[in-house]
């Protein structure tokens, strides 16, 4: 078995996972946030629906400088609703599953790094990225979003069997 075909279910199921969370932000409250040193739902929910991109930016090249010297730095697009959160999570995830599908074995142990300035933040074969700065990343975020959630009286749905709203 490939690495591609072994990791596509476990890629599948947390996005699923995520995509449900994400259908759930309401529109009214995607400005709020539960501390003033907090990220907004819309911040959360945004980042949610643009990390999956991060598979096709390892997978497809060998770096990524996220604040290139004398260029623009890499953002976060914050989406206007909920409808367009969902919308840019689905692309983003079947550009994702495609450009995991198509990665041989030698590919996903080749190194990739993290830049900042020019500046190396780390460097992991593109496997290890996309286990750890792609899915548990994704994992973390989906989790706060889903206490944002609780905290608004929005009933949070089950991952891994069912939620106490189930």
């Amino acid at each position: 078995m490939s690495i591609a075909q072994s990791i596509l279910p476990e890629f599948d199921q947390e996005m699923a996972s995520t995509r449900k969370v994400l259908e759930r932000v309401p529109n009214d409250k995607l400005d709020w946030k539960a501390h003033p040193k907090s990220n907004t739902i819309r911040w959360n929910a945004s980042h949610l629906a643009n990390l999956p991109v991060w598979t096709v930016f390892t997978l497809n090249q060998d770096s990524l400088d996220i604040a290139p010297v004398g260029g623009e730095p890499f953002r976060t697009a914050q989406l206007a609703s909920s409808q367009e959160i969902v919308a840019t999570f689905d692309k983003n995830v079947a550009d994702a599953r495609a450009a995991i599908a198509a990665t041989s074995d030698a590919q996903f142990m080749q190194p990739w790094s993290l830049l900042r300035g020019g500046a190396t933040v780390f460097t992991m074969p593109k496997i290890a990225v996309v286990r750890s700065f792609v899915m548990n990343h994704i994992i973390h975020h989906r989790a706060i979003l889903c206490v944002y959630l609780r905290l608004n009286d929005v009933p949070v749905p089950g991952m891994y069997g069912p939620s106490a709203d189930d």
